[in-house]
């Protein structure tokens, strides 16, 4: 069995992991953590946790003259390094802020500076300085009819899946509710449709019931879809 423990190290202005001998004495130990913690091995006063997290030791390592083993010391815990003469060994001052010269500037002040950070992304057009692209066009009816072909054999796709396919039958505006801008209506092979190809008593195109639906042309693709029966359920962007 391995005399050998790896354990977690915490002081003040420390944490590491380390691996010790359980024959190690306390005493012994001491002078190994002087070099890790900076603390005097005199000043220092050793407590064993389970974890980090702990409030309650379960070892206060006080005898120097006994090995780690005695204290059954374990792989995994904690060793938790106390500073007994802080102001000796200047112990927690490199990770105590309170005394620290604060350097505040102004908003105008920051602004006329040329070596902060903001001055550098806008000098090298980054992030909100970057140049502006033009959006991309918004396609005119004619280019998406051209798209899409009256008569063309299509897939409808939907956000839960599914894909209906069909036959186009209508390309334009429409006036059904709030939805404005350009619609693709389908003659859907089955009755997986909502209308006949009108809505709100206005006519776009004929086909039997619930096999009319209309959809964006994002969720359309023309091509060679040959009639197929899906028994699928209903699109939920359909009109």
């Amino acid at each position: 069995m391995s005399s050998i423990v790896s354990i977690f190290v915490t002081s003040p202005d420390t944490h590491s992991e380390r691996r010790y001998d359980l024959h190690l004495t306390v005493g012994q130990l001491k002078a190994k953590l002087e070099l890790v913690t900076g603390i005097p091995a005199q000043s220092q006063s050793l407590s064993l946790y389970r974890n980090e997290d702990d409030q309650t030791p379960i070892a206060v390592l006080d005898d120097e003259s006994k090995a780690l083993g005695f204290y059954s010391v374990a792989s995994g815990q904690f060793l938790k390094v106390r500073d007994t003469n802080p102001n000796a060994s200047m112990s927690g001052q490199f990770t105590d802020v309170s005394q620290v010269e604060k350097f505040d500037l102004t908003k105008d002040e920051y602004e006329r500076r040329t070596d902060t950070v903001k001055s550098y992304i806008e000098k090298h057009q980054m992030g909100r300085f970057a140049p502006k692209t033009d959006s991309p066009a918004t396609p005119t009816l004619a280019e998406i009819s051209a798209q899409y072909p009256i008569g063309s054999r299509c897939e409808v796709a939907t956000d839960a899946g599914p894909k209906y396919r069909g036959t186009i039958r209508f390309v334009g505006e429409t006036e059904f509710g709030n939805k404005t801008g350009v619609w693709i209506g389908v003659e859907y092979d089955e009755a997986w449709g909502k209308n006949d190809g009108s809505v709100e008593g206005k006519r776009y195109f004929t086909c039997p019931p619930a096999k009319g639906a209309f959809a964006r042309p994002k969720k359309v693709t023309v091509g060679d879809f040959p009639p197929e029966d899906l028994g699928l359920d209903d699109e939920d962007e359909e009109l």
